[in-house]
């Protein structure tokens, strides 16, 4: 029963193919206990993908912008608290000066069972609302099915100008 459940499970695979599908070029980040292990070191292992290591989450933001001027698309990959710490920016450059900054948020301490408003951890349960508050467009991506929506999300926010996250809950580990 345990491998049917497996093939609906969010895994780091699935979202690095979309990520690539999506014309993403750039991946900037600041290692994160979500998205670490499965998917950012596939990522910056992969020929493909230019990863730029920064020590802060405003720094990639500011690097995102940078990339959206010269018509490249990169994704900025954070944990929540690093987004949390990158507010200013994201409204400044993102939602003010309509620039498609990309974000891939992982939440630490999710359950991909629940959804994150739910969750009695507050760090995960204010993370959508935060968003939302800040008018970021926002997909939730807990299961395999939502990597669907990640292309797609990532052209909308280019074609309109606007900042994006892609809000990663846990992820299965990939196997061999």
């Amino acid at each position: 029963m345990a491998a049917a459940t497996d093939l609906h499970t969010l895994r780091g695979t699935d979202i690095l193919a979309a990520i690539k599908q999506s014309g993403i070029e750039f991946v900037i980040s600041v290692p994160d206990i979500t998205t670490s292990g499965d998917l950012l070191w596939p990522l910056s292992r992969d020929p493909d993908l230019r990863h730029i290591r920064v020590c802060k989450e405003d720094e990639g933001i500011g690097i995102c912008s940078g990339l959206s001027y010269c018509g490249r698309r990169g994704l900025m990959m954070m944990q929540q608290t690093g987004m949390y710490d990158s507010v200013n920016a994201i409204r400044a450059i993102g939602v003010q000066y309509e620039l498609p900054i990309c974000m891939l948020v992982g939440l630490q301490g999710s359950d991909a069972s629940e959804h994150p408003n739910e969750s009695d951890k507050h760090i995960v349960r204010v993370a959508l609302p935060v968003l939302e508050a800040l008018s970021v467009r926002y997909e939730l991506l807990r299961h395999k099915s939502d990597v669907e929506k990640i292309r797609p999300a990532i052209d909308r926010a280019y074609a309109e100008s606007r900042p994006l996250a892609l809000v990663v809950a846990t992820m299965l580990p990939d196997t061999p």
